[in-house]
């Protein structure tokens, strides 16, 4: 038997290694409730519930503010692996993460906001998302939905789509355009009870339909100054419910270390969304390897003696299958540590390692299905599930044309370099 020293005690589990082992017993209860979530599209609260209780929800809060600390390494990890149970908890996870890792980057909260989501947080999860998307919208433009100042806070008004968790999220960051002369763009924080909001059900989608990802309408919902973000002043006077911007420039030691001024925040955010999303597509892949592999052991058709998987056809076609989803992981897992040390080449690459991990994750999925024909399209079993699922994981990623125009600039830039 093993004894240990007077002077030494027993090492202590970290909060982040601590989430990290349960992470094994949450997917199997995600998995379980996984097709009766998808079939009736009701949102799996109690999924939610297991991530939170196993600290995995609040994973990247920092350290700062008595969270774990949790980096985008992290963060993929714990994302590939919920992806492989439920991918619409894990997408709703995902935005929550996002939240959280912003905060510890930029503090671009208001303290006493931040403290209140936190305390919710202890008590329950304590879901949140950025609200962008509004119907009809086209890049570039200003939001429509309108601010307006009634002389003691803002009224917002409008409709956002998209919205991820939309039913069950505590608060939102919506992004608005005040009705200034000048108008100026910010981001709002609502909270989800808050009077004048409505969750229109609106999704009904081929894939991720657990996410209710409904439309969420605001009617003069009424913001306090201090939770109005990134307002900048407006020329020639001071501005009113001004705070810090959320897009300054992240130059503070967080959990994801010492982040050079070289690397704006936006595009650290984008990198981290980027790589958290292809996370869940890969593990919504790797689910549908792992059911491919047990249809080859048990499938053995009449006109043969032996299961599938002892044909070198299937075993090839497996291989191929294994080969890609090998090297969407290599490039999320490996590129995630080098963005956390926020290496520039590294962020740069992010969209492209999106574009080639989701188009990997879907690639597989449909051969999956292709090997094993009308059973893998049944709704009987869960491949055409992960079918639909992988399909939509292209919602949460930039237009191909963009991707590849922006890494084709930059290659001929990098070309005309002397």
């Amino acid at each position: 038997m093993s004894t240990i020293a007077a002077d030494q005690s027993p090492a202590v589990p970290s909060p982040v290694a601590s989430a990290l082992a349960g992470l094994p017993r949450v997917v199997d209860l995600l998995a379980a409730r996984a097709e009766e979530h998808d079939r009736d599209a009701t949102f799996p609260y109690q999924g939610i519930e297991a991530v939170h209780e196993a600290g995995l929800l609040t994973l990247t809060v920092d350290r700062r503010y008595g969270g774990p600390g949790g980096t985008l390494a992290d963060t993929v990890q714990v994302l590939s692996q919920l992806g492989r149970g439920d991918a619409s908890v894990a997408v709703v996870t995902a935005f929550t993460l996002l939240q959280h890792a912003e905060q510890a980057r930029t503090a671009g909260w208001p303290v006493a906001g931040y403290r209140r989501l936190l305390t919710e947080s202890r008590r329950g999860p304590a879901l949140v998302n950025t609200l962008h998307a509004e119907p009809g919208a086209r890049a570039g433009e200003p939001p429509a939905t309108v601010a307006r100042w009634d002389g003691t806070g803002w009224l917002l008004t409008g409709r956002k789509t998209y919205c991820a968790g939309a039913e069950a999220l505590a608060w939102m960051a919506v992004t608005a355009r005040t009705d200034e002369p000048e108008p100026r763009t910010g981001t709002f924080l609502v909270r989800g009870e808050s009077e004048g909001l409505e969750v229109d059900p609106t999704w009904d989608q081929l894939g991720l339909r657990a996410s209710a990802s409904h439309d969420v309408v605001l009617d003069e919902v009424r913001v306090p100054a201090e939770l109005a973000l990134g307002l900048n002043p407006p020329k020639g006077g001071a501005g009113r419910g001004v705070t810090g911007s959320a897009a300054r420039p992240a130059s503070a030691s967080t959990a994801t270390g010492d982040v050079p001024r070289a690397v704006p925040a936006a595009e650290l955010a984008r990198a981290w969304h980027d790589l958290a999303l292809s996370a869940v597509a890969v593990g919504v892949a790797r689910s549908a390897q792992d059911w491919l592999v047990r249809f080859l052991h048990q499938r053995t058709p009449a006109n043969l003696t032996e299961p599938l998987g002892s044909l070198p056809r299937y075993r090839s076609a497996l291989g191929e299958i294994e080969a890609q989803l090998i090297g969407a992981e290599e490039l999320v897992h490996g590129l995630a540590p080098r963005v956390d040390r926020a290496e520039p080449e590294a962020v740069a690459r992010t969209g492209p390692a999106h574009l080639l991990a989701t188009r990997a994750a879907i690639s597989a999925v449909q051969q999956a299905v292709s090997l094993t024909g009308n059973p893998g399209l049944s709704r009987r079993h869960p491949l055409e599930r992960y079918l639909r699922d992988a399909l939509s994981s292209r919602v949460h990623l930039a237009p191909d044309e963009a991707v590849l125009e922006a890494a084709g600039r930059a290659a001929l830039e990098r070309g005309a370099r002397p």
